[in-house]
């Protein structure tokens, strides 16, 4: 399994990966994954980053019945 967050694969970067969340604010934290948010790309904590795609999994399976009772 990759670890591509974590170790080597950061200390490339400015600080090691760490800043400050575009989302919660919370400072010193990594903000290692990059996200589209009103049409800028952010970079988030993985809290953040786990937070909207849970989000995101509980609407997608909403939104399909719907679709599914207007085709018919």
């Amino acid at each position: 399994m990759s670890k591509n967050h974590r170790g080597s694969g950061i200390r490339s970067l400015p600080a090691h990966g760490r800043g400050t969340c575009a989302i919660c604010g919370k400072e010193r934290i990594k903000v290692l994954y990059e996200k589209e948010i009103n049409g800028q790309t952010v970079n988030v904590c993985k809290y953040c980053n786990a937070a909207m795609k849970n989000k995101a999994r509980k609407e997608a399976p909403a939104a399909q019945p719907a679709a599914e009772t207007a085709a018919e």
